[in-house]
């Protein structure tokens, strides 16, 4: 502006002192009336020069605004998408550290196992040492004992040369028999010492291979907690490379089969690959949960290619992607639910018959009115393409909704009506400011922001459908 004022200025001094010179020109061989008119056309001619000039100028810096407007929407969708990968890689590294925490814990705890179990193999060990030691003292004890019998049987063959004494023969048997009982104690006690010491082999050996399953859990548990990380903050929205065909098609036939827990499981409609979803259980039935708001973490202001694949946290926030959301609506009739709250926390809830078209289509919605307290503010977008800040499909608009509310969306003549806007804490002031929240506008009811969404798709009952 500053700079406008500046060319404005030196046009208009310019603009004078051509003025000024012409009106001081002597013209002696004309009359007065001549020169009163000469510097009459001289002046308005000045006049019209410097117009044209201002003309110029303005057009100049009307087109440089306009490029400037158009870099700084450029560099904010920029640092938009930077901050988004920020918040990406700071998410990624906190859970890395903490199940890098948690790991550094397990591996103290197996030291102090693996100090334990050295400590009690030393002992055994040591005991092992000690056993063989008597053994062989036990071994050298037999010898000397039937070095002495072997002397014994001698004497006892001179003397039976002789005669013996009543005393000294029962005296003889005696020691003989002590003898005998004597070895065969001893040979017992080497059964038993032989005994233990294969269980005490044995026991080294379950030790080892104890440290051995230890170290490998140890390491399993490394790589599985590592690749957890990774998958919950990468692999969610990507199709899983299995081949199974026992996976349910959606959250409805996993309810049937006796899952009654909510939570992340992997499920396969027909035509496509299998992929992750949010499975709500409730009493009577499984809803397969396509959107969910509750928080500002995950930014909704996404590109048209993150809408068809799937961003967020499964178990947080999250769009779970066109592309599934149209291959479930391909498997049958299904009923869209709408749960939202409001910073009053009243909760309300509406359900429309659904159904998806293509990306041909450009995922054309197509829903009515079902049932719910919500007023309804989806059904005049029946027929409504998709859009989003780089796509925008609403060609009953002139301006791009897609951008001006933020988050994609059905529009139609930029609906007030947009699930996918932005997070605002508190109620925004401001109908501009608003337009780009989280809201439901049927007409009936004030436009704020709301606290929570949630959409979910389950299976249309029989009875419902033939009605």
């Amino acid at each position: 502006m500053k700079l406008f004022y500046l060319l404005l200025l030196l046009a208009g001094s310019t603009a004078a002192f051509h003025l000024d010179t012409s009106g001081r020109r002597e013209h002696p061989t004309l009359p007065s009336e001549a020169l009163t008119t000469e510097a009459s056309q001289t002046e308005a001619k000045s006049h019209f020069a410097m117009l044209d000039d201002v003309r110029l100028l303005a057009n100049g810096l009307l087109q440089l605004g306009q490029s400037l407007r158009e870099f700084v929407h450029k560099t904010k969708a920029q640092i938009n998408d930077i901050f988004h990968k920020l918040n990406i890689f700071d998410r990624s590294f906190y859970q890395l550290s903490v199940v890098t925490s948690e790991i550094k814990e397990e591996e103290e705890e197996l030291k102090k196992t693996t100090n334990i179990l050295k400590a009690n193999n030393e002992e055994i060990r040591n005991l092992s040492l000690e056993i063989n030691t008597k053994i062989n003292n036990i071994l050298q004890e037999r010898t000397q004992l039937q070095s002495k019998v072997g002397s014994l049987e001698e004497r006892l063959k001179g003397l039976s040369q002789s005669m013996i004494p009543a005393d000294q023969l029962r005296e003889i048997t005696t020691l003989k028999e002590v003898i005998e009982a004597q070895e065969k104690t001893i040979t017992s006690l080497l059964i038993a010492v032989k005994e233990q010491h294969d269980q005490l082999d044995h026991q080294k050996i379950k030790i080892k291979n104890l440290e051995e399953k230890l170290s490998f859990n140890s390491f399993q548990l490394t790589v599985d907690k590592a690749m957890d990380s990774y998958h919950s903050t990468t692999d969610k929205f990507e199709y899983l490379q299995i081949n199974s065909t026992d996976l349910p098609v959606d959250c409805s036939e996993l309810f049937t089969r006796g899952e009654a827990k909510s939570g992340v499981y992997a499920i396969k409609p027909n035509q496509s690959e299998p992929f992750y979803a949010y499975c709500e259980m409730s009493s009577d039935q499984g809803f397969t949960v396509i959107q969910h708001r509750a928080d500002s973490i995950v930014d909704f202001d996404q590109t048209w290619e993150m809408y068809q694949n799937g961003f967020g946290d499964l178990e947080k926030d999250f769009w779970l992607g066109l592309k599934k959301i149209y291959t479930i609506s391909q498997l049958g009739a299904y009923i869209l639910r709408i749960d939202v709250e409001d910073w009053k926390e009243e909760k309300h809830w509406a359900e429309y018959s659904f159904s998806l078209e293509g990306p041909s289509k450009d995922y054309t919605l197509h829903v009515s009115h079902f049932a719910g307290d919500l007023p309804d503010a989806m059904t005049n977008l029946t027929g409504s393409r998709f859009s989003t800040k780089d796509k925008n499909n609403d060609n009953s608009c002139n301006s791009d909704c897609a951008r001006n509310c933020t988050g994609g969306w059905w529009l139609n003549a930029c609906s007030e009506t947009n699930l996918n806007g932005k997070y605002f804490s508190l109620r925004a002031f401001g109908r501009s400011v608003r337009r780009k929240g989280i809201q439901w506008g049927p007409g009936t009811m004030p436009l704020y922001s709301l606290k929570t969404s949630k959409i979910s798709l389950r299976v249309m009952p029989v009875t419902d459908s033939g009605n």
